[in-house]
């Protein structure tokens, strides 16, 4: 015999209730939920009274959850989340996107090309989080990312080269013609030495000058590239990137350079995502757009 659901509380009191004890604050849960404080309050005292028991103790400065509420919480919230996972099931966002990417690659790469990104998938809401570290997919929301290494990235990760990473020296035109061709070691030591957080200074310096060990006098330390790219734009010495990086910046003549020879490392900028993406479709789409553009 199925029975319906007549025991059940109001299901605004219990949505009331849920905020509250989140912030274990009358005022703040009512903030969220954009009611009065009164309203929360005289929910909760009504959950309460057909209940037949206290939820919360009224303590002088905050409130608490008493044994009962306490357990009372935690299957509200499952419950209230199985609801929202049936309704976005349902219900599916196709067309939101998260994009996790290294804050270099956001200003370097990803910015010049969003106009492009808007008028291909104007119907994608794109968000893109910078940030140094490999996200949780699942529990930041993200769908796909770019990263620097070589694959595997992770159990549960499917990851494709977006472009192998070749090492540039690059330097202001003004700064060149004061200082002279850094071909010729003289003068290539006037030069200061702008370091990112890849360290590959060492390495270029033996692939470029493979007689030498050269000791180098000055040096200027950033823990981005995006950083070194600007202090080399400014004219503050010699730095080291992906030709990737600094398209806009040759065409222009803001940045030349220093050496015709680019080093080749085993590593490249790679598209990371879930084995099981939440929305595939969507997350095909922007895979295709980003790997177009390298190769268009």
């Amino acid at each position: 015999m199925s029975h319906g659901f007549s025991q059940l509380p109001p299901l605004n009191a219990l949505k009331v209730f849920e905020a509250v004890t989140r912030h274990l604050n009358f005022r703040l849960a009512a903030e969220e939920l954009g009611v009065t404080q009164g309203a929360v309050a005289q929910q909760i005292r009504g959950l309460e009274a057909s209940l037949g028991l206290k939820l919360f103790e009224r303590l002088p400065r905050s409130l608490a959850l008493t044994g009962a509420g306490a357990g009372y919480a935690v299957s509200i919230r499952q419950a209230f989340e199985l609801i929202d996972e049936a309704t976005r099931t349902l219900r599916p966002e196709p067309n939101r996107l998260t994009l996790s990417v290294t804050p270099t690659f956001a200003s370097r790469w990803m910015l010049p090309r969003l106009p492009g990104f808007t008028a291909a998938w104007p119907d994608i809401d794109l968000r893109v989080l910078a940030s140094e570290r490999l996200v949780q997919f699942h529990h930041e929301g993200v769908d796909l990312a770019v990263r620097y290494g070589r694959p595997p990235f992770g159990a549960g990760l499917d990851a494709t080269l977006l472009f192998s990473q070749t090492v540039l020296a690059v330097v202001s035109p003004t700064l060149l013609a004061e200082l002279g061709d850094p071909a010729e070691s003289q003068n290539f030591q006037r030069y200061a030495l702008v370091h990112d957080g890849h360290h590959l200074w060492p390495a270029f310096l033996a692939f470029i000058f493979p007689s030498l060990s050269l000791q180098h006098a000055h040096h200027l330390r950033f823990n981005q590239t995006a950083l070194a790219l600007e202090a080399a734009i400014g004219g503050q010495g010699m730095a080291l990137t992906s030709p990737h990086f600094v398209q806009n910046d040759l065409a222009s003549g803001r940045l030349v350079a220093a050496f015709s020879r680019q080093m080749a490392l085993d590593a490249g900028w790679y598209l990371v995502w879930p084995k099981r993406p939440r929305e595939q479709a969507t997350v095909k789409a922007v895979r295709d757009w980003l790997l177009a553009q390298v190769n268009g």
